[in-house]
């Protein structure tokens, strides 16, 4: 049989992490995984100071796809480390240009 191209589910989230919308992408990209998909998540705005969170790491290992806004990190003056790809909007832009599905948390 012919395997069909994984789906690709793309997340935003600008919430905190303590925040219920930070939760449910979360839940979101678990349950997309665990069906196989390609799961893109961007953080942004509040919600890059949860990109240590390890709940994103236990992700991570799953094959979650982790980007964090650099802009929104340098306003935090919070480090830029190996824990996500950092980048700009144009990434964000892809995101959404090439997922099947895009859901934004804020």
């Amino acid at each position: 049989a012919l395997s069909a191209e994984p789906k690709k589910l793309g997340l935003m989230v600008s919430v905190a992490p303590d925040a219920p919308g930070f939760g449910q992408a979360l839940e979101l990209a678990t349950k997309a995984l665990g069906d196989g998909e390609k799961v893109y998540l961007y953080c942004i705005d509040d919600a890059v100071p949860g990109i240590g969170d390890p709940r994103l790491a236990k992700l991570r290992e799953d094959g979650l796809n982790l980007f964090g806004c650099a802009y929104s990190m340098r306003q935090r003056k919070l480090p830029l480390d190996d824990s996500a790809v950092f980048s700009g909007l144009s990434v964000l832009s892809d995101i959404m240009a090439d997922t099947n599905r895009f859901e934004s948390f804020n």
